[in-house]
């Protein structure tokens, strides 16, 4: 069943890139503790914008062997109804190497200009690996200022939230992005942290980041 799931993850991306691109974010980070690289894509798959198809894939590899339990791979396609620019809705499916694949239903709220971006998901889900529900929320922040006609100042941040059962810790992370763009290459420093388990076991990693919108 994993496997199904993968497959269809990667099947739903190679439909989405068919249809008129609207938005492909990729970003590599790397510092002395680990390595992520993560993509994010939206398409609108009708001319009334009502349906999109928004995906999500990341890669996190630990350079030390300790810390290599908490390696992982996560893709996750979503079918959003657009109510209006604004709002969302819609199911998904979401598989991670570490916590198995689950359905999921979420919500987006989004306040979008042209140097700020908000973005809150409130998500429930049930997980298959546990057989028990969970609850997650996910927030991003963009902004930019120009310094002159090719070069800005961009501050990004984005955090999440998973709770078991709606009551007890599983994950959550803080990442913060400051840096500079020229001609739509956005490089700079980051800070990741992560916090594991019911007891917060926390991991920090310090480094650079690359971030590229197509």
């Amino acid at each position: 069943m994993k496997r199904i799931i993968i497959i269809t993850s990667f099947l739903t991306i190679g439909f989405a890139n068919h249809l008129q691109a609207q938005f492909t974010q990729v970003e590599l980070f790397s510092g002395l503790d680990k390595t992520d690289f993560t993509l994010y894509s939206s398409y609108t798959i009708t001319k009334s914008k009502t349906l999109s198809i928004n995906t999500l894939a990341f890669f996190q590899k630990f350079k030390d062997e300790e810390n290599q339990g908490f390696d992982e791979i996560g893709v996750q396609p979503t079918l959003f109804w657009n109510f209006n620019k604004n709002i969302s809705i819609g199911p998904s499916l979401y598989y991670n190497s570490i916590a198995g694949y689950s359905g999921r239903l979420s919500a987006k709220f989004a306040l979008k200009h042209s140097r700020v971006v908000f973005v809150i998901i409130p998500t429930i889900a049930h997980s298959e690996q546990t057989n028990d529900s969970y609850a997650e929320a996910f927030a991003q922040f963009q902004f930019n200022t120009p310094i002159n006609h090719n070069l800005s100042l961009w501050l990004n941040g984005q955090f999440l939230t998973v709770w078991d059962m709606f009551k007890t810790h599983s994950r959550s992370f803080q990442q913060l992005r400051a840096g500079l763009s020229y001609k739509g290459h956005q490089l700079g420093i980051g800070l990741d942290f992560d916090q594991y388990g019911p007891n917060p076991i926390e991991k920090s990693s310090f480094g650079l980041y690359y971030r590229k919108t197509l």
